[in-house]
């Protein structure tokens, strides 16, 4: 395509690598690697090609944008405008018990310590790539700071500690876990890590001490991290998510309770997450939930309809 003059024309060679059927992250790495310094191992013929590539994908809403270095050579990556975040998390606090006691050890550099009560929550602080939070990546940590040196042993009990946090009355959110780390039970280093009850916000004063002021949807029920700075947040909900208890016990619908909810999914669409949400009762039965959750991150992640995730 490159060296000869009887090359391929560009249509003959998208045909060849399959691009013109390849899903959205398949075709965005194959971009990546045009414009990579392996391929272009000359600075200011990888902006030259970036310029021409962005004029055409402009009309498309995305661009190739740099997001750091490597050996002195820009790094792009494929992003949309209104998809992931141009900031990269730095501490994800997840696998709540209970609500953590914070503190602030540096505010510039945004360093943060669990003053009290550090057992009930898990705080991922190592960097995030443009690949995002893999599972090898979270299997690692776990093992690092746990001193569990043994790889099916860590797996074991970082996955019974994600378990734990998750609400005893929600089989649904336990169906999702548990379907998701069993489908790719023989992949999991390679596929996004999926990781429950995610503080979004944190406020050391209650919902009713905050009042009108206080912060809606402060936990998520999942997360991932996906490559492009993706944040994708996964919801199950359940009859609190619209109801409300009545002083005598009962239950009854309550607009109000679902409007805060959905002002809580706008909120976080616009700084750039990108919301999902379950209903309970799909996901209570195993067996009716798992081609429902396959063809999801099937089609979340970018796969061809059951195909397994391929190794990094």
């Amino acid at each position: 395509m490159v060296r000869f003059r009887d090359d391929w024309t560009v249509e003959r060679l998208f045909e060849e690598l399959g691009a013109f059927g390849a899903p959205h992250p398949r075709f965005g790495r194959f971009l990546e690697g045009l414009a990579s310094a392996e391929t272009i191992p000359d600075e200011q013929a990888q902006r030259r090609f970036i310029e021409m590539a962005n004029r055409h994908l402009e009309p498309l809403g995305a661009q190739l944008r740099q997001e750091g270095e490597s050996d002195g050579y820009p790094l792009f990556h494929l992003v949309q405008p209104g998809h992931g975040s141009a900031r990269r998390p730095r501490n994800v606090i997840f696998a709540t018990l209970g609500k953590p006691d914070i503190r602030f050890t540096d505010a510039l550099d945004n360093d943060i310590e669990i003053a009290e009560r550090a057992d009930q929550v898990l705080v991922y602080d190592r960097d995030i790539t443009k690949d995002g939070l893999l599972g090898r990546d979270l299997l690692t940590w776990w093992q690092e700071t746990r001193h569990v040196f043994d790889p099916q042993e860590a797996t074991r009990s970082l996955y019974a500690r994600m378990k734990a946090s998750l609400p005893p009355e929600s089989e649904g959110q336990k169906n999702l876990l548990w379907l998701y780390y069993n489908i790719h039970q023989d992949n999991l280093p390679d596929v996004p890590a999926l990781l429950p009850e995610v503080w979004v916000h944190w406020d050391h004063k209650t919902v009713r001490q905050r009042g009108v002021h206080a912060l809606q949807n402060l936990r998520m029920d999942f997360l991932m991290l996906l490559p492009g700075n993706r944040r994708v947040v996964l919801e199950v909900d359940g009859m609190q998510h619209y109801t409300r208890r009545t002083a005598d016990g009962s239950i009854q619908p309550d607009s109000t309770t679902y409007a805060a909810t959905m002002a809580g999914d706008r909120d976080l669409k616009f700084r750039g997450y990108e919301v999902f949400r379950f209903g309970h009762d799909e996901l209570r039965d195993l067996d009716t939930a798992r081609p429902l959750i396959t063809d999801f991150f099937d089609k979340l992640l970018g796969r061809p309809p059951g195909r397994p995730p391929q190794p990094a």
